[in-house]
């Protein structure tokens, strides 16, 4: 389980999965320095780290490295709710703390989620599913 990536990691791998195309530190660097003064050896430490952590996966092309993610922003994102989760003495309860966390939006999002997970089980068979929308403008039917 990858641990949560730290500030400056965050911002690099935040430029990897948004570009998503393999990338060379001075790319990095450029758009790091719209936002903050940084010097390059500090972005290729971090990209490093990043492939010694497993994050990125890095080719030679001329004297220069491309890096590129191994996965997505979302599995990291499920992964790192995963291990909170897991970490959880009542799981249930954690569930429940979490949802009353999230925004509408969230919530749908999660709604939608859940009833795709289930028309992907083998041997289930989904019940009525809205149309698109449909369950957000009846409040009752949830």
């Amino acid at each position: 389980m990858p641990r949560q990536l730290g500030d400056l990691e965050d911002a690099v791998m935040s430029r990897v999965w948004q570009w998503n195309r393999p990338v060379t530190v001075r790319e990095v660097l450029e758009d790091l320095q719209r936002e903050r003064s940084i010097a390059y050896t500090t972005v290729m430490t971090v990209m490093d780290n990043l492939h010694q952590k497993g994050w990125v996966r890095r080719e030679v092309v001329g004297r220069a490295y491309r890096y590129t993610a191994v996965s997505t922003r979302a599995a990291y994102a499920a992964a790192l709710m995963n291990e909170a989760w897991s970490k959880s003495d009542n799981p249930a309860a954690a569930l429940v703390a979490f949802f009353g966390m999230m925004s509408p939006t969230q919530r749908d999002a999660l709604e939608d989620a859940v009833r795709m997970v289930r028309r992907d089980e083998p041997g289930e068979v989904p019940s009525e599913v809205p149309s698109e929308g449909a369950d957000r403008e009846h409040p009752a039917g949830r």
